[in-house]
């Protein structure tokens, strides 16, 4: 081509209208199409999909021994790229030809869409054969996430949607469809909360190949995300030996468009998905977006450098799809304390033996979701400038001019706010759905049982620390609440204990004769105690105390209080001639009153 470029410049000097230009300029032209051809053809020949092993590997990041360095990809044999720069340079010194670079970024641009989609075949197929893919999310030698700072394992989310869909009418506002089960009753959902409980907290327990598997499609988005940039960064270092300086952004932009747009385009569908969750109420589906939302956070800076140089709109794309999440992140925690607060008393949802709400043990675990997932949670919250919802002032040193940016202590207290929020309409409706029990004592229960369960997971996880920072003397007030019930339940032992109370009681002069009305009145005395002590036992032993400690703690106060009113009672009339068939009315020992007592909530006593 050189030789021929010579005999185009010697002819156009010495003999511009000889025939032989016009043979070497279509010679020239030719020889400049088969360069073409053979760019098109190397590119084609010699561009492969990027492993998805590969890419893990690229993504997981360095190893804990840091000590050896990121190894690029090698995208065309080191003979093949020298070629290719070769033919390009000539293209476009000699040739005045741009076309190449409309080849060399479509040829380009379909190898990145099929690798990340290889990726995201990889994370199904892997799903559906061994349970869990292999993923840098799970930890092993390599780092716990795709990004520089571990993060916590997606698996908690996992359990927590599929544990909520499992055990519960998601549809919190009460409308058929919500769930195939009946409301739990008793020991039964008691067992069931318990096993929420464990299970939330056993993270590598036996349920986390399953939910790996149900989830993947999120870990199978958040590892594209990374892998994108990963691969991006090294397509613009290829771009820059082959492409001339000043194209270079112009073709790197056209280059990134596709693959960019798919994986904006799941991200959108994932926000539809939310958004058409938070209008069926099931909000353990919006779970999804909260450890996406921290990886693109995560991610952000690093994407933005990589799109540095790149059209605005293309760079906007990721700042719009955060803004999204968030938006419909901020709308689900919105709608759920709302919900929380108007889900209907539906009596028929009400446990019988006023054991924990299902309503109450849903919104506990949405809250120690949010405990993996604080900072996103309260951006969330802060990007929608909830501080005037809340009451909260807004400090100027807390925010900057980016909306999406707030001070974590700003943020902790939004959050703070927003579970005191939950927590207080919890309480209302709790109060409210009490009041369908026509028996004031397994009202207390049902409270008791409530307030004693939300205390609990307070103090268990880490949301009690949470509460305190805006409200200090939660905990005081719920171990109040707690105690007012239980005082409001041994209320309904009055009835039993009235009977034989001293102060109802005539004196009795010893060794005088009774009179009829008086043998009368010890009778009734002593048949008000059983009939009322044999209604009681019989109706309270169905009711539930879950919780062991309170159980006995509750149990153990009542017997002593009738035990002791009871044994006054005995000694005092057990040996006083009222009847001649003793046995009818002195029906129980002391100890037998006892034991009566010890059998309350408990079906199988």
């Amino acid at each position: 081509m050189a030789k021929i470029q010579k005999a185009v410049e010697y002819f156009q000097d010495n003999s511009p209208d000889s025939p032989e230009l016009n043979k070497v300029k279509l010679l020239f032209e030719r020889g400049k199409e088969s360069l073409e051809s053979e760019f098109r053809s190397l590119m084609t020949r010699h561009s492969k999909v990027v492993s998805p092993v590969l890419i893990l590997d690229l993504i997981s990041g360095e190893d804990e021994l840091e000590v050896q360095e990121e190894v690029p990809l090698e995208h065309l044999p080191e003979g093949v790229l020298q070629d290719v720069i070769r033919i390009s340079r000539w293209l476009v010194e000699y040739g005045r030809n741009q076309d190449f670079m409309n080849v060399y970024y479509q040829i380009r641009s379909s190898q990145l869409d099929r690798s990340l989609k290889g990726l995201k075949e990889h994370f199904r197929k892997s799903s559906c054969s061994s349970g869990v893919p292999y993923s840098p999310a799970i930890p092993n030698k390599r780092k716990d996430t795709p990004t520089k700072k571990p993060t916590k394992r997606p698996g908690t989310i996992r359990k927590a949607q599929n544990l909520l869909k499992q055990y519960s009418q998601h549809g919190l506002d009460g409308k058929k469809g919500g769930s195939n089960l009946i409301p739990l009753e008793g020991h039964e959902h008691d067992f069931r909360v318990k096993h929420l409980s464990e299970a939330l907290n056993d993270k590598h327990g036996p349920l986390a190949g399953r939910d790996d598997t149900l989830d993947v499609e999120t870990d199978a988005y958040i590892h594209c995300v990374s892998a994108f940039v990963k691969l991006a960064q090294s397509e613009y270092q290829l771009l820059m030996d082959i492409i001339p300086e000043h194209h270079q952004k112009k073709t790197f932009d056209s280059l990134i468009q596709d693959a960019l747009d798919g994986l904006m385009l799941e991200g959108e569908n994932i926000v539809s998905a939310a958004r058409k969750a938070i209008i069926r109420h099931d909000f353990s589906a919006v779970l999804t977006v909260f450890p996406i939302l921290r990886h693109l956070k995560q991610t952000k800076p690093e994407f933005d450098q990589v799109l540095q140089g790149t059209a605005a709109s293309t760079k906007n794309k990721l700042a719009g799809l955060i803004t999204s999440m968030e938006t419909v992140g901020a709308k689900a925690l919105e709608d759920f304390a709302d919900n929380i607060k108007n889900d209907p008393d539906k009596e028929y949802n009400m446990p019988k033996d006023g054991t924990v709400h299902e309503l109450t043990s849903n919104a506990i675990l949405f809250l120690q979701q949010l405990l993996d997932f604080q900072e996103t949670a309260g951006a969330m919250l802060a990007s929608q400038v909830l501080g005037d919802t809340y009451n909260i002032p807004l400090d100027p040193r807390e925010t900057s001019s980016s909306a999406t940016s707030y001070s974590s202590e700003f943020s902790k207290r939004l959050l703070s706010t927003y579970i005191c929020k939950v927590l207080g309409n919890l309480q209302l409706n709790l109060l409210s759905k009490s009041k369908v029990y026509e028996d004031p004592a397994l009202s207390a229960i049902f409270l008791h049982n409530n307030y004693n369960y939300i205390l609990k997971a307070l103090e268990k996880s880490e949301l009690i620390q949470l509460v305190a920072v805006t409200q200090k003397t939660a905990e005081r007030s719920y171990r109040e609440h707690i105690e007012q019930q239980i005082q409001t339940y041994q209320r309904s032992w009055l009835k039993v204990t009235d009977y034989i109370a001293e102060k109802n009681l005539p004196v009795f002069q010893p060794g005088v004769k009774l009179r009829d009305k008086e043998r009368q009145m010890i009778k009734e005395r002593f048949k008000g105690f059983n009939d009322g002590l044999e209604e009681l036992c019989k109706i309270q032993k169905a009711w539930a105390i879950p919780d062991t400690e309170q159980r006995d703690k509750i149990r153990q106060a009542q017997k002593n209080i009738v035990r002791e009113t009871y044994g006054a009672f005995l000694h005092r009339y057990g040996s006083v001639p009222f009847t001649k068939n003793p046995e009818k009315y002195i029906k129980y020992r002391v100890e037998q009153v006892g034991d009566m007592i010890e059998r309350l909530f408990d079906t199988s006593a």
